[in-house]
């Protein structure tokens, strides 16, 4: 399905577009993705929308069957890409885990801000942007995807994310789209 509409409060997240997860190898142009993001994000700022940048710098504890070493990563690997513009007015989630909210103050941050919804995009779908999106759904917010500001470094995952998950979570659409319902919300 695709969207339907927008709350008259709806946030913008962008996950995880920063340096050191952009240059990596995945299903989809990471460069496509931060153009669509940064449009997106232009366009909340351009409604006085909130616009939440989310970056990762540590992981969750706990053994996992998969080597996670964060030592050997460069200094600047948790830095935003600069095509997303951060402005002052944005907020910005540091994050240690997949998902945006847990420990990172960003449920209130939302209801402090009388957001209902949230638009979600970034990178990995299938790991921080669906985690992040079944946490806003858990929470109560209104979910919508933004499925071509979004990829991840397995295609097939992206595509079980996008089939499978995201209808039980919200609503998908593409930027165009989501910009479209933008203009048709009040402000």
């Amino acid at each position: 399905m695709t969207v339907t509409t927008l709350d008259p409060r709806t946030a913008l997240l962008v996950i995880d577009l920063q340096k050191g997860i952009v240059s990596r190898a995945a299903a989809h142009p990471t460069d496509d993705v931060v153009k669509h993001a940064a449009a997106l994000a232009d366009a909340f700022r351009g409604r006085d929308l909130p616009v939440v940048l989310v970056h990762v710098a540590g992981i969750a504890p706990g053994r996992t069957e998969q080597k996670r070493n964060l030592a050997d990563l460069p200094a600047d690997w948790a830095e935003l890409v600069a095509e997303l513009k951060q402005q002052p007015t944005d907020h910005v989630v540091t994050k240690r885990t997949w998902g945006a909210f847990t420990n990172t103050g960003l449920d209130d941050l939302l209801k402090r801000l009388d957001v209902t919804s949230v638009v979600v995009a970034g990178v990995a779908t299938s790991i921080g942007v669906e985690s992040t999106a079944r946490q806003a759904y858990e929470h109560g917010f209104n979910v919508t995807l933004a499925i071509d500001a979004m990829t991840d470094m397995s295609r097939e995952a992206h595509d079980n994310s996008i089939a499978r998950i995201f209808p039980k979570l919200g609503e998908t659409g593409t930027t165009a789209e989501i910009i479209e319902w933008l203009g048709r919300t009040p402000a």
